[in-house]
């Protein structure tokens, strides 16, 4: 195992139409580019954001020219305190002046709304590979109750991701709860990180 070795699938920018299943919604949310994918993968793995819909709405508007505009943002994402988030995916270095109005608009719109709003990039690689590894085991198919009690207790403290899992009991078996822990945020490890055997994983929170 060794999450921060992908093999890159493609350009971030490159077309790429399809969807995704969320363990957030259940459901399947679609993109249109490899970035977007990406991004998507984070927005389920993100613990805070409980809704996530792709291609929300139309937003119109008239320039200051007197010409008809109008743009369909990425994402919209709510999120567990009710709150809003609204994203545009698209790669700094393919911004064209007429991208940057269209989101200069839909920034304006989202302050009028009280959104949050935010235009993202190409995501951290090694954060995006790690998250990649454990949306493997996103599905509550992985989940065994009984191994996952056993795994916060073993993991209350700092231990190696596979020394831990040896203790619990067969890796084999072992395994797929554990990634499905860290997935949902019961387990931690430093995801900025490659993920290995040898990652310090605890079922305690920073501060705590």
């Amino acid at each position: 195992m060794h999450a921060g070795a992908r093999v890159p699938l493609g350009q971030g920018a490159a077309p790429l139409n399809g969807r995704w299943w969320t363990a957030t919604t259940g459901t399947l949310v679609g993109y249109e580019s490899w970035l977007e994918r990406d991004r998507l993968v984070l927005l389920d793995f993100d613990p805070d954001i409980v809704g996530i819909a792709s291609q929300p709405f139309w937003l119109f508007w008239t320039t200051a020219e007197g010409k008809a505009r109008s743009h369909t943002p990425d994402y919209f994402a709510r999120l567990v305190d009710g709150s809003a988030l609204l994203l545009d995916v698209r790669a700094a270095d393919r911004i064209k002046p007429r991208d940057r109005a269209a989101f200069d608009a839909t920034a304006e719109a989202c302050v009028a709304l009280g959104w949050r709003y935010e235009v993202a990039g190409a995501s951290p690689e090694v954060l995006l590979a790690n998250v990649r590894w454990l949306a493997g085991y996103r599905h509550p198919r992985h989940m065994r109750d009984t191994v996952a009690v056993a795994l916060r207790a073993g993991f209350a403290t700092p231990v190696g991701l596979l020394d831990g899992a040896e203790e619990v009991g067969d890796p084999i078996a072992v395994l797929p709860v554990l990634f499905h822990l860290l997935w949902l945020g019961d387990l931690h490890a430093e995801l900025d990180r490659p993920l290995h055997p040898e990652v310090l994983v605890t079922a305690a929170t920073v501060g705590s």
